[in-house]
């Protein structure tokens, strides 16, 4: 358990994780943002979108995006929220087929994200998981906007602290959450799987958020699909030098075989 900053010294000294303030610790300059998102918050949302590849959508007309400001309402265009990701399809993923967003405005899109994903911390726990109510002066609440406002069909939230997945599909209007028999959660529009994967990302060796095929197979990240390529490549090569070898054994060129 990590205790809270300032902590008695010690002797052993308590490792730098046990000592050192965090985020969730120290003020922030900003009172309504209690600090920059941490390492994982960085991780975790670049795997989901670089396994976020739906057989029914054309990458073109894929977008997703982490820590974006997502504006929902037009009556209220100063409010928004910050999803630690979220996907969207049918959308083009770039401005006029050349340019990067700088937001995702919903009255300008029309068309609301299919999976929103918030990664549990500290300061957002209560909120995340629907445990805060709304009060008369504020905007509402992450949940009220995901579930009543944009009406965004899956829900996911990730606690990597004890890896626990959930989910929540809207049904009627109102998220009722997913029985999970295993550590996936299936969504039929997308033909993709968001489950619990336990590997290596960018030299990490934890359970992570991933997207899978109809089958259960990760969907390959782009290093892994060149390192599947230059495998291929590779036996392909092989197979090639071992048909040589067989031809000049019988003693035939295989140089004469190409001329003719």
């Amino acid at each position: 358990m990590r205790f809270k900053y300032p902590t008695q010294q010690s002797d052993p000294p308590l490792s730098p994780r046990e000592t050192l303030p965090t985020m969730y610790d120290l003020p922030s300059e900003n009172p309504e943002e209690p600090g920059l998102p941490d390492e994982f918050h960085d991780l975790q949302p670049e795997l989901l979108r670089q396994t976020f590849c739906s057989p029914k959508y054309d990458s073109s007309r894929t977008f997703s995006a982490s820590d974006m400001n997502l504006y929902y309402d037009v009556h209220h265009q100063n409010w928004y929220k910050r999803p630690d990701w979220f996907g969207v399809v049918g959308v083009p993923r770039l401005y006029d087929g050349t340019d990067l967003r700088l937001s995702y405005v919903i009255w300008q899109e029309g068309i609301a994200p299919k999976v929103v994903v918030e990664l549990l911390s500290p300061g957002t726990e209560d909120e995340d998981l629907g445990k805060t109510t709304r009060q008369s002066d504020k905007p509402p609440t992450k949940w009220e906007v995901y579930e009543q406002i944009l009406q965004v069909p899956y829900y996911v939230v990730f606690d990597r602290y004890c890896d626990h997945l959930r989910g929540f599909r809207l049904v009627g209007g109102v998220y009722e959450e997913i029985t999970l028999k295993t550590p996936q959660i299936w969504i039929s529009d997308l033909e993709l799987g968001l489950g619990l994967w336990k590997g290596s990302y960018s030299g990490i060796d934890r359970l992570w958020l991933r997207w899978c095929d109809l089958d259960g197979n990760w969907i390959p990240t782009p290093p892994e699909r060149e390192l599947v390529a230059q495998q291929q490549l590779q036996k392909e090569r092989e197979r090639a030098d071992r048909l040589e070898q067989l031809l000049r054994s019988r003693g035939i060129d295989p140089d004469s075989l190409i001329e003719g």
